[in-house]
């Protein structure tokens, strides 16, 4: 099952003053030097929201069904309270150029709408079940976290990465889009960037996590810990490599 999040509003421009370096084991010139070398490549930020990054090289998302023919499974039922919330999260969709409305794929995913834990809001979701049956799989080797953490046993300091939107940063090849499309109420629709719960999509995407940080994924907990901003600056590196 694929859960869909919500497509919000976004801002197109990072300001300086949004940029949080406010540690307070760091000294000013440490958090300003910091701030200096993030407002460096402010245009590898996006605001907040789910906004739509640019593609990525060297990956992209196919999906091979091999020989299988085309399956159009019928649209389901949306409890007539939920159709105008739901239709507003498929505009969201369309807004960011996520999704686009299809009329030649034979193949069709049905929507689940489930309430969220308030009672009111919905959660968009598609049951990619039938696909994925289909779908070969792809050999990629995947970390396993028992052994991430044996490599972190001895670490003092800790920086994290987080790529905006997730999957939406991988493209999808022609075939891709039409055997992932998803019937709703109000149409068939189709990805125009990679979408949660494909049977692919974590092996992809860790593709593309070990090529962006190649050269940059040894860990040498041996570093001069008298200087807690150190380890932030060696990201200097893995930003250059990002901005590729």
């Amino acid at each position: 099952m694929a859960v869909l999040p919500e497509a919000e509003a976004t801002t197109k421009e990072v300001t300086i003053d949004d940029i949080q370096v406010d540690d307070p084991h760091a000294t000013p010139d440490e958090r300003e030097q910091l701030r200096r070398i993030i407002w460096k490549r402010c245009h590898l930020l996006i605001g907040t929201g789910n906004a739509l990054p640019p593609a990525v090289f060297g990956a992209i998302c196919d999906i091979d069904v091999g020989t299988a023919k085309p399956v159009a499974q019928r649209c389901r039922r949306a409890a007539p309270q939920f159709r105008e919330k739901l239709s507003m999260l498929i505009k969201g969709l369309l807004s960011a150029k996520i999704t686009t409305t299809t009329s030649i794929s034979p193949w069709a995913a049905p929507i689940v709408v489930t309430i969220k834990v308030n009672g009111v809001d919905i959660r968009l979701c598609i049951d990619y079940q039938v696909v994925n049956s289909l779908t070969r799989l792809m050999v990629y080797p995947m970390p396993l976290i028992n052994d991430l953490l044996e490599d972190l046993d001895k670490a003092l300091w800790y920086c994290s990465l987080d790529m905006a939107s997730g999957f939406w940063v991988v493209s999808m090849t022609p075939r891709a889009r039409l055997v992932s499309a998803f019937i709703t109420p109000f149409g068939l629709f189709e990805w125009t960037r990679m979408p949660f719960g494909l049977k692919n999509a974590p092996q992809i995407y860790q593709r593309i996590v070990d090529n962006g940080l190649y050269g940059h994924i040894s860990i040498k907990p041996d570093h001069d810990r008298s200087n807690p901003v150190e380890p932030r600056l060696r990201l200097r590196g893995r930003r250059d490599r990002a901005r590729a």
